[in-house]
């Protein structure tokens, strides 16, 4: 048996879960793969690794997947995802999120997670909408697109995931698409790899919901906008007045170091014990 058929078969609930319950044409599936083969290709221990999800399309990815899984509650994927980090460290998490899920009611965990640096890898699934509950807009939704909840053209500006998250403090942040799938695993193992709080924007669409309503006729013309409209980061770069607002850009836009937080809080643990000098603190009488 070949390489890719073996990691099929080891990493999936081939089993038990499939068929799944994603639409045809659907580009969470891609993302799947892409995760899957990453972990195959670090060759990580499948006992060491950890799906985490909230609720949506993209929250269902774990059930699929054969390894140490969580489908939690919508919008605190990453707080469960930080509590098992503390308590497991030494485990690889991945946390599987929508766009709604992680930047709308998970939108405060998202800031503090990239805000301490703990060591987990953010994989936000964008296909511009709330899919799985009936085509609302989530906070990634473009200006005068129709939705569900804005019928004559939906007049928030979308959260741009890689602005906030390097803002927010995030030392490693990169986006592909769907379309772009080799480039999409390198970059999925760049996160992976990465000590410390490592942000992936796959960008993706819904065809059954945003598709439908903005007269986009097919998975395969939507795919075909993620080629069209996306460009290279460097490529970006070279242009004089920059991307066009509507462009996706992809590539890697940072990739730095600081102290990862488990880490931190292991030196904190080891000054509660008394095994590091103590901290002077400062009394009535003068320092101590």
């Amino acid at each position: 048996m070949q390489r890719h058929d073996q990691g099929t078969y080891e990493y999936l609930r081939h089993h038990k879960r499939f068929p799944h319950l994603w639409c045809a044409g659907c580009g969470i599936g891609i993302v799947m793969g892409s995760i899957v083969r990453s972990v195959q290709n670090l060759e990580l221990n499948q006992d060491d690794v950890a799906i985490i999800s909230g609720i949506g399309c993209t929250g269902r990815m774990p059930v699929y997947m054969d390894f140490n899984t969580m489908h939690t509650t919508h919008g605190r994927a990453l707080a469960f995802a930080t509590g098992l980090k503390l308590a497991r460290p030494e485990m690889e998490i991945i946390v599987v999120m929508g766009d709604g899920d992680a930047l709308a009611i998970g939108g405060n965990h998202f800031i503090h997670a990239a805000r301490r640096n703990i060591d987990l890898t953010a994989v936000i699934v964008n296909n511009n909408i709330y899919g799985m509950t009936g085509g609302q807009s989530s906070p990634t939704t473009p200006l005068d697109a129709r939705s569900a909840t804005a019928p004559y053209g939906h007049i928030e500006p979308p959260f741009p995931i890689t602005d906030l998250a390097m803002a927010a403090g995030a030392p490693f942040v990169a986006r592909s698409t769907v379309y772009h799938v080799t480039e999409l695993d390198k970059l999925m193992e760049q996160a992976v790899r990465k000590k410390g709080f490592a942000v992936l924007e796959a960008v993706s669409y819904c065809h059954t919901t945003f598709g439908r309503a903005n007269d986009l006729k097919s998975p395969v013309a939507m795919m075909r906008l993620l080629k069209d409209k996306s460009i290279p980061l460097q490529a970006a770069a070279r242009l004089e007045e920059g991307p066009d607002p509507d462009q996706i850009v992809r590539g890697v836009f940072r990739d730095d170091d600081r102290p990862e937080y488990t880490e931190l809080y292991d030196k904190v643990i080891e000054k509660a014990h008394g095994t590091l000098p103590p901290r002077k603190r400062k009394v009535r009488r003068g320092w101590v």
